[in-house]
């Protein structure tokens, strides 16, 4: 079984997620806003908007930060007020890679980073390829050349 219905078989992952942000409501190929916000909203969208329905923090969010403590739906339409999820969060993950590789901001975070430091003052620097690995610059086969690729075929397809 194909989930959603009339989507898929897919030759790769990478090929469910372009398909995914392109032709999948909420359809994030085409947000123009990535704000953390505006982002983590659009990954709501994309798990379901249950938590948000009963005021609480979505695991698929917040699990793995101060923000999420229990709660969780443990199959569809069944909601456990008492159980916890074990996996990271997309805020954690997003906080960590930002941690990881200072290049991965949102649109948001960059500005303001880059507006307070003094470093990035001329445009030039920004643009200049940094000689350690990172998003802008991934070692071949890790993990940031994988998310480049899928965000590079998404962003083609616009």
């Amino acid at each position: 079984m194909h989930v959603p219905a009339g989507r898929g078989p897919f030759i790769s992952w990478e090929a469910a997620a372009v398909d995914a942000f392109v032709n999948c409501p909420p359809y994030a190929a085409r947000n123009a806003d990535w704000s953390i916000g505006a982002t983590l909203t659009k990954l709501e969208e994309y798990n379901g908007l249950g938590y948000a329905a009963r005021g609480q923090p979505s695991p698929y969010l917040w699990s793995g930060t101060d923000q999420y403590r229990s709660g969780k739906y443990v199959r569809d339409g069944v909601y456990d007020a008492n159980a916890v999820d074990s996996q990271l969060g997309c805020a954690g993950l997003l906080k960590a890679m930002a941690a990881l590789d200072p290049s991965a901001v949102l649109a948001s975070e960059r500005s303001s980073s880059v507006a307070s430091d003094p470093k990035h003052a001329s445009s030039s620097s920004y643009q200049s390829r940094p000689s350690r690995p990172s998003l802008k610059n991934p070692s071949k086969g890790s993990i940031g050349a994988f998310v480049v690729s899928i965000l590079a075929a998404i962003f083609r397809r616009r």
